[in-house]
């Protein structure tokens, strides 16, 4: 009954506070209403808001640890793993600078673990043991080095214009195929390529495209180079002794003319195609000045024998690419190049 009474009591005071809502006191009511109403809505939203501010702290912390643990691995641990250099394959990361042109972080570990592959693969050398510790610090050495002068070729390559075309690089490629044995089938070049240097064919075709640039400046910004084996041409329609040319060549620059002659070598000997030259020759006959399959001169050659088993002997006279590695030199020489890993520096050539 109490229960009964107090209920009844309720009503009538909610009948009468509604009674008595009015013109005047309707916005009063509907305030009081929809305070209640915030009780559950503010409370929410202030939730959410932490949530999104500690989503995007812990983002943010995230992302630094990540970049800071990745530039450890690269930089002061040098860390050349798969994991990593997939990594650099797809971040540009910079190793080194020469004259204001980057040169890639993945570009210097597609030197360096090919060599490192072979090395521990093929030669059976543990090239992280202390007794091969100078032949690890030389290959990263040597790997640098080309990465800094392959990016330098570029630079020169993209101020002057020139450019490398695919069917160039088809063509040094189905030269890297020849052997003494034959032309290898292509599948058969990948399967070596991958088993002695870990290049995929995207990788090693790569690699071949830098060189052949690389190659292609160093010919054309060589004045000297042209100027001498200008020279050769000359001299050659009245001397044909290529020892007495050679001394009359005056040397410029460290440029400096220089006669050979080869015993019997096969044809497809691998000599930059020198032999591959001579072999289109008559014995006596010159031929006139072309580039080496290497990249490291114009070549003249004169065939001086030919036997039946497809060899031959040949005089040559070579005029080599000095500029190319004169201003690499000088770059180096005048704090033009930074690199941005500690790598010693040892006695190797920079651009072969």
């Amino acid at each position: 009954m109490n229960k009964l009474r107090r209920f009844r009591k309720k009503g009538k005071l909610e009948h009468a506070e509604h009674r008595r809502i009015t013109n005047e006191t309707v916005a009063e009511h509907r305030e009081r209403v929809l305070a209640g109403g915030r009780r559950f809505k503010y409370p929410v939203q202030y939730a959410r808001h932490r949530l999104v501010i500690n989503a995007v702290v812990i983002s943010v912390v995230a992302l630094v640890a990540l970049l800071v643990i990745l530039w450890w691995q690269l930089y002061p641990s040098q860390n050349t793993s798969t994991f990593f250099y997939r990594i650099t394959r797809v971040l540009p990361l910079p190793v080194a600078v020469i004259e204001g042109e980057q040169v890639q972080y993945g570009n210097y570990l597609v030197g360096f673990r090919s060599q490192e592959h072979y090395l521990q693969n093929k030669e059976g050398i543990n090239l992280y043991s202390d007794e091969f510790k100078h032949q690890l610090e030389y290959i990263k050495r040597k790997a640098l080095d080309d990465a800094i002068a392959d990016a330098f070729a570029q630079k020169l390559a993209r101020e002057a214009g020139i450019s490398v075309s695919d069917a160039q690089i088809d063509r040094a490629i189905e030269r890297q195929r020849e052997s003494r044995d034959g032309v290898t089938s292509q599948e058969t070049y990948d399967a070596i390529v991958l088993d002695h240097f870990n290049w995929t064919p995207a990788e090693a075709r790569e690699v071949t495209g830098a060189r052949l640039l690389r190659q292609e400046v160093a010919y054309q910004i060589d004045k000297v180079a042209i100027k001498q084996k200008n020279q050769i041409v000359a001299m050659l329609k009245s001397e044909k002794d290529f020892g007495v040319i050679a001394k009359a060549i005056k040397s410029e620059g460290g440029a400096k003319v220089f006669a050979g002659a080869t015993p019997l070598v096969p044809e497809n000997n691998q000599d930059g195609g020198l032999a591959a030259e001579a072999a289109r020759l008559s014995v006596g006959k010159i031929s006139q000045p072309f580039r080496s399959t290497t990249g490291d001169g114009y070549y003249i050659v004169k065939l001086l024998e030919k036997d039946d088993n497809n060899r031959v002997s040949y005089a040559y006279l070579k005029v080599p690419l000095t500029e190319f590695d004169a201003r690499l030199k000088a770059a180096r020489d005048g704090g033009r190049i930074d690199e941005y890993i500690n790598v010693p520096q040892i006695a190797t050539t920079l651009t072969k």
